[in-house]
């Protein structure tokens, strides 16, 4: 079930409020296009500033529109362990197929902390977890022997992995094994990743390249390097224009581009410069991503 291109779902919005419509469309035409997973409410969803209500409202409208078609990981993260429980327990309620926790951010736990943080997530709720380690932001990094000792909980499913460290799903499988589901945190790394014992990625591009995201996920996973490697060389350009700037006020200017939404985004961040847009549009050019309606 979980495995194959995962997209990492921004929040339109419109007015200075989550704009539903756009979500919804997003996410029906996302499954449309090919998707095996959706993910709402993690970074590229601008969670951080998101208000509860919200958070739980965009979960609940994918979990609505998808109907069953493709898995729903919900974002449910938090660095206060009672808040994740608390969004855990309402993905599960809403329908979500599984939940994404990041590691705690800010509050800087060590490893025993942060085993202690996602074993109370364990027991206290009954829905598949997925551990997000991501030390660029959250400061911590998860080691793989926590991880490993975490994976045991049967619970515990997997990893979304962006330390950026292809050498870590091996180094994973050995102390984990296959049982252990391994996605990647990187559109660039996402050939690799799989190579070394990944089963797919959670994708930012897929907001607005998902037929191409998912034909190289589908590509890789069967073994056919040469048409993986093609798809990637051509999303190289994308990828790399849509991290100049804080993630995902690129992939919004991108996606405004396309007719998917606006590309507001939620302060502190910010519009991009025209520098960035320019280099968005030459790399949507060039991937030969056009405008979807």
């Amino acid at each position: 079930m979980f495995k194959g291109s995962f997209v990492a779902l921004i929040t339109p919005f419109k007015n200075g409020k989550v704009d539903a419509k756009a979500f919804q469309d997003l996410v029906d035409w996302q499954i449309k296009q090919g998707t095996h997973g959706l993910v709402p409410c993690g970074t590229t969803g601008e969670s951080p500033t998101l208000s509860h209500d919200e958070h739980k409202r965009v979960v609940e409208m994918c979990i609505e529109v998808a109907h069953g078609r493709v898995p729903v990981m919900a974002g449910a993260g938090s660095n206060s362990t009672a808040e994740a429980i608390a969004l855990t327990k309402h993905a599960k309620q809403a329908g979500a197929d599984a939940v994404l926790v990041v590691t705690p951010y800010y509050n800087k736990p060590n490893q025993a902390g942060l085993y202690a943080h996602y074993k109370a997530l364990h027991d206290a709720t009954r829905i598949p977890i997925f551990i997000y380690n991501i030390p660029p932001r959250s400061v911590i990094d998860m080691s793989v022997e926590t991880m490993a000792e975490l994976a045991k909980l049967p619970r515990i499913r997997g990893v979304k992995d962006a330390t950026g460290d292809i050498v870590r799903p091996l180094r994973m499988r050995e102390a984990a094994g296959d049982r252990f589901c391994q996605l990647d945190g990187d559109d660039v790394t996402a050939i690799a990743f799989n190579a070394h014992g990944g089963v797919g990625c959670i994708s930012v591009t897929a907001n607005i390249a998902p037929k191409e995201v998912a034909q190289l996920q589908e590509a890789s996973l069967a073994g056919d390097h040469a048409k993986a490697l093609a798809i990637q060389e051509k999303l190289l350009p994308l990828h790399q224009s849509l991290f100049v700037e804080p993630n995902p006020a690129p992939v919004k200017f991108a996606a405004s581009l396309l007719g998917i939404c606006g590309p507001d985004v939620r302060l502190p961040l910010v519009t991009t410069t025209k520098e960035t847009q320019a280099r968005v549009r030459a790399a949507l050019k060039a991937a030969g991503i056009r405008k979807k309606r």
